[in-house]
């Protein structure tokens, strides 16, 4: 068995059991199962947290314009940025798939806030996120990857979109987050508008534990957003309005959001090794879907990737679960005569999927990312 030996895969958004030591469970379209979650091989980071780090995120505007103004080759992180990527960004799908792991740390641009931990904020990076197997946080295998949606056709769909206004950006108090709250409440906490890198048109991370989430998030001077808030985002509105089921409003409409991709080969999820020489992680930059957003001006709470949350249990303390569903959720909705698992995928919809608690979280899969939150 290769890659992470013992990580927990989900193959499908379905109600499954917890992940036991036991073979592998047929669940949810035909080939898709679960497997025993425990930690990886290898250390967490290296000795001692670096100090919080920064990561800046782009306006719609910015990122085009970042565009506009690419570096030239050689001259990305490590000087290893290669000429596919800086100059064809615009216009090939592909291209926004980081190819090497200098590729993918600059796409994440996270940085220390204090110079003298750069160093070993970049080396604990170096372990978390890597573009080779499903070890590390990464885009997916590219190899097999398909995304359709350039990013300069993913910035066209965003023009006059404003994603983050100057009062927002003052409440939260980092770029590419907004204030949300409950009817009637003031705002106590603050959420990204994408999901992790958090940066317009850019395809999401998956592949990374809870555990390891939580670090990047805090090296961010953020954390994990909770159930409760990942709900209200979905959910609410700025102006109080009625809570709507769904983030984009009050029917199911596969449409609106990167919902509608099946599967197009067969998963193979005997160990997290073979996932990643099988499993298609078939996203589409965060963003592509304009209406895929919340009142509050949440992207992609539905398709895309599944999302890590936390939660806190009356018995375990803090845990963490995924929610939310992925490309391929057309698969797996409640439909008359389906006989394989749906679940409805509201904004409420509580599933408890491979909840763990969150020191102990390693559950991994081909279309599992985050976003992080901050309170007030």
């Amino acid at each position: 068995m290769g890659g992470r030996p013992f990580a927990c895969i989900s193959a499908a958004l379905l109600i499954a059991s917890a992940c036991q030591a036991r073979a592998p469970v047929e669940v949810g379209p035909p080939s898709l199962a679960t497997l025993p979650a425990a930690p990886p091989a290898g250390p967490l980071a290296p000795p001692g947290d670096p100090a919080p780090a920064s990561l800046p995120a782009l306006s719609a505007s910015a990122a085009a314009s970042e565009l506009a103004t690419a570096r030239p080759p050689g001259t990305g992180a490590g000087g290893e940025e290669t000429a596919s990527r800086s100059s064809a960004a615009s216009s090939d799908p592909m291209a926004g798939h980081a190819a090497t792991q200098e590729e993918l740390l600059a796409l994440l641009d996270i940085h220390a806030s204090d110079p003298s931990a750069e160093a070993a904020t970049q080396a604990t990076l170096r372990t978390l996120f890597d573009v080779k197997n499903a070890n590390a946080g990464n885009q997916g295998n590219r190899a097999l990857s398909l995304h359709t949606i350039s990013k300069k056709q993913c910035l066209e769909g965003l023009k006059g979109i404003e994603l983050q206004t100057s009062e927002q950006k003052a409440t939260c108090g980092a770029e590419g987050m907004v204030p949300i709250h409950k009817r009637g409440e003031a705002a106590k906490t603050c959420i990204d508008i994408f999901e992790f890198p958090n940066k317009p048109c850019e395809l999401p991370v998956v592949w990374t534990p809870p555990v390891f989430a939580e670090k990047v998030c805090k090296m961010q001077g953020k954390r994990l957003c909770t159930q409760d808030e990942w709900q209200v985002a979905c959910r609410g509105a700025p102006d109080d309005a009625p809570d709507r089921p769904f983030a984009y409003g009050d029917t199911l409409d596969l449409a609106i959001c990167h919902t509608s991709r099946a599967h197009r080969q067969r998963c193979d999820v005997t160990s997290s090794g073979d996932a990643w020489k099988s499993c298609t992680t078939d996203t589409e930059p965060a963003g592509a879907f304009p209406q895929c957003r919340s009142r509050f001006g949440v992207f992609d709470q539905h398709g895309n990737v599944a999302e890590i949350m936390t939660r806190k249990d009356p018995e375990k303390g803090l845990v963490t679960q995924l929610k939310g569903s992925a490309w391929f959720y057309t698969e797996v909705t409640p439909q008359p005569g389906r006989k394989q698992e749906t679940y409805p995928d509201t904004c409420n919809f509580d599933p408890r999927w491979h909840v763990e608690t969150l020191s102990h979280g390693f559950h991994v899969n081909y279309h599992l990312g985050f976003r992080c939150c901050k309170s007030l």
